[in-house]
């Protein structure tokens, strides 16, 4: 029974540090500029269905695919910011809230005229398995693990050690303020979006070789995303970690001992209790 538990828990790990990067891409883009962009899962989708392309037709290996999807995918969020939410930045929220469903409908429209209604695994040369303790280990779930502790670190120290990193903070503590102190926040919002958009393309591409990636794929992990945002804490860049994990462990032990019909429900039912207790999420601010 303990094997089983922490056979699911492993499993759990691999999806939930999936489930963290798409989260942190949110946190970023809602922490900072208050922007609900619904959009993100369409733009993982975008980065899987690339790194798919760039690994089949063009012969690249699947972490230098990712690496060049990412790049792709902060210049599309880049463009997004610019053409689509900065004419609105200063308009009523329900503005930017119309045109972050506006994006998913055309970014999904956009991924099915590109890379076609199938759905697609990308293959990877990490299908090793080691049997520890009698638990099953495969190679590609602590790759996924160890990429998203990577990813993770360097956004971490980009948002505390960095120049850019202090304006960022400065703009999502006070924006008026840093506006005063000299911080071009239009620069900040393009860098963040970039960001965004890049965690959420490796997520992407992490689901995409784990499980598979498919036209609809998107809008689910944009709200296992949201629903990690709201358990973590809107804007707790840690929260979302915590979250993130919580979620995907939960999940897989719902998979595990109930039934996998029923891992979604089980998943929402526990963010349910905690924001029950806690309304402001795990280590979000009252």
């Amino acid at each position: 029974m303990l094997t089983e538990i922490l056979q699911q828990a492993l499993n759990g790990l691999a999806i939930g540090a999936v489930y963290t990067l798409i989260a942190l891409g949110l946190t970023v883009v809602f922490g900072i500029l208050g922007i609900a962009h619904f959009a993100h899962g369409s733009v993982a989708m975008f980065g899987g269905y690339l790194t798919f392309v760039l690994g089949e037709r063009f012969g690249m290996p699947f972490f230098a695919a990712m690496a060049l999807a990412m790049v792709a995918g902060a210049g599309v969020g880049m463009l997004i910011e610019r053409l689509a939410y900065r004419p609105v930045r200063d308009a009523p929220h329900i503005n930017a809230f119309i045109i972050a469903l506006g994006l998913t409908m055309m970014i999904e429209g956009g991924n099915l005229l590109m890379f076609g209604a199938d759905q697609v695994v990308i293959q990877t040369p990490y299908r090793g398995v080691f049997n520890v303790a009698g638990i099953a280990v495969a190679e590609l779930r602590l790759l996924v693990i160890a990429t998203a502790c990577v990813l993770i670190g360097v956004i971490a120290v980009l948002i505390s050690r960095t120049k850019t990193g202090k304006s960022i903070r400065a703009v999502a503590q006070n924006r008026p303020a840093a506006v005063l102190m000299g911080v071009n926040v239009s620069m900040v919002s393009l860098v963040v979006f970039g960001i965004s958009s890049a965690l959420g393309v490796s997520a992407g591409a992490l689901i995409g070789a784990l499980l598979a990636i498919a036209p609809g794929v998107g809008e689910g992990l944009a709200v296992k995303g949201f629903a990690v945002l709201i358990l973590g804490g809107l804007g707790s860049i840690p929260g979302a970690i915590v979250g993130g994990l919580i979620l995907g462990v939960s999940e897989a032990m719902a998979a595990g001992f109930v039934s996998s019909a029923y891992k979604d429900v089980i998943a929402f039912m526990v963010m349910i209790v905690v924001l029950l207790f806690r309304p402001e999420g795990l280590l979000g601010k009252r």
